[in-house]
């Protein structure tokens, strides 16, 4: 007891700190209230949300009515025509202005989380992870790329070079992409302000649901043979907690925020005009023309061409098109998504005095359900053209390639087609039809690869060791 007493009494701060967030028990929970508070600040819908003041600024007052008026000023002082009015108005100032809008949220929560990387902390959610992680057989160094995919998948996916067996490094490429980046942020706050209230817990449930579905794909790809064998051990130091530094904190925040900023100004400006011209015109009486529906131009003739992939997620009316449109652009980045939207809602009335018009146009659009719907399948299918290359060159095989992509978009499919036909069912919004049923089997069957047992095989690297230790 004595010496319990001296053991205790000889804590340092960093020890009785760790004895509550790494606690076998209290570790996730405490993970999870720290999330929930840093997108509350950054992303949520309450008197402390910095980052949606800064964001409502941006969209209502900035982009909202300064910009536009400004541009709409110059031009018809230039005298500047109408085609080109609309591609200036419509394509470029509302398409990257949606982008650019949620800047302030994406500042404040990179430097929130900056704040968690520099104090310590994080390397004990790499620590508490890695102990979820080798129980449905992952390695604890999965954690690692998952982590800096937060900021931008490119890198996230890069990061995996650390893990030494081939097979954890895979199975941590193919799943990175779950993870919420930087610029999926854009799009859940466009769906949380729009559909869910400016609620936090949208972009809190968007980061579990991203651990949740590494964690799964996980289970599920252990047990087939590629697959199959024991994780790589996991050795780190833990730090001392200590003090960031501001200079530090800043560094890291611009880092990540110019990246996204860049993109908005190359990337989208570029896309924002082919969008702006697939939505402006269409083929009328047999020829090409500028059209004021969009529902009759090229880009709405090309989601309707596309748009019977999504039906069973519940992608219908109106909306369907417009929403498929939106998921395919946004594989040249995630930001075009809102991007998307910002072009074809464009001019649909007055900014209301809480909110954007893409958010009163998207609630509009969407129900709670399918916002869900799209909300996962964007955060979870194959992610942008950038991370797809970063995919490329870390498999240095094609067929390794299109596999990851193909089961991420797979795997975004069926979760999503899940939650919508079950969630409709419950709430009323969907009547039961082979599509609930083909959702129940679907259910099923991940339940089944869940907890069925896995490859009985012998892993090679233990067939190696036996061999060596035999003299074979």
């Amino acid at each position: 007891m004595l010496h319990e007493k001296a053991t205790a009494s000889s804590l340092t701060l960093s020890d009785k700190i760790d004895r509550v967030v790494t606690n076998r028990w209290l570790a996730l929970p405490v993970f999870v209230l720290i999330m929930w508070g840093i997108y509350t600040i950054a992303m949520g819908g309450t008197v402390v949300s910095i980052g949606t003041m800064g964001t409502d600024w941006v969209n209502d007052v900035l982009f909202g009515e300064w910009i536009p008026n400004g541009v709409e000023t110059l031009l018809t002082t230039l005298g500047v025509g109408e085609v080109l009015s609309s591609l200036i108005q419509d394509g470029i100032v509302a398409g990257v202005g949606a982008v650019l809008g949620f800047v302030p949220q994406i500042l404040v929560l990179f430097f929130l989380l900056s704040i968690l990387e520099d104090c310590g902390y994080m390397s004990r959610v790499a620590f508490i992870m890695d102990r979820l992680f080798r129980r449905f057989g992952l390695s604890g160094k999965s954690f690692i790329p998952l982590l800096v995919a937060t900021g931008c998948g490119v890198p996230g996916i890069m990061a995996s070079r650390t893990i030494e067996q081939d097979r954890d490094r895979k199975l941590t490429i193919m799943t990175t992409g779950f993870i919420p980046c930087g610029a999926k942020m854009p799009i859940i706050g466009l769906f949380a302000g729009a559909v869910f209230g400016q609620s936090p817990w949208v972009a809190t449930s968007a980061f579990v649901i991203g651990i949740a579905a590494v964690v799964v794909s996980g289970i599920i790809l252990k047990k087939f043979k590629v697959f199959a064998g024991e994780p790589a051990p996991f050795v780190m130091e833990l730090p001392p907690y200590h003090w960031p530094t501001l200079t530090n904190l800043l560094a890291s925040t611009w880092e990540r925020g110019w990246s996204f900023i860049k993109r908005a100004g190359t990337l989208i400006l570029a896309s924002s005009i082919v969008l702006w011209f697939l939505q402006s015109f269409g083929i009328v009486n047999g020829s090409l023309s500028l059209v004021e529906d969009n529902n009759v131009s090229l880009l709405a003739d090309l989601g309707r061409m596309l748009a019977w992939i999504f039906v069973p997620l519940g992608w219908a009316g109106d909306m369907a098109w417009k929403a498929t449109v939106a998921t395919f652009t946004g594989l040249i980045a995630k930001e075009e998504v809102v991007n998307t939207f910002g072009v074809l809602y464009a001019g649909l009335g007055e900014v209301s005095e809480e909110g954007t018009e893409i958010w009163a146009a998207v609630a509009a659009d969407f129900s709670a359900v399918t916002a869900r719907s799209f909300l996962i399948f964007n955060l979870l299918c194959a992610p942008c053209f950038a991370a797809m290359g970063a995919i490329k060159r870390e498999m240095n095989n094609w067929k390794w390639t299109l596999a990851s992509i193909g089961y991420m978009c797979g795997f975004a499919y069926v979760v999503s087609l899940i939650v919508y036909q079950i969630g409709g069912l419950l709430t009323g919004e969907v009547t039961f039809n082979v599509f609930s049923v083909v959702a129940f089997a679907l259910l099923g069957l991940l339940l089944v690869l869940l907890f069925r047992k896995g490859y009985c095989g012998r892993d090679d690297t233990i067939q190696t060791a036996m061999a060596l230790e035999s003299g074979k």
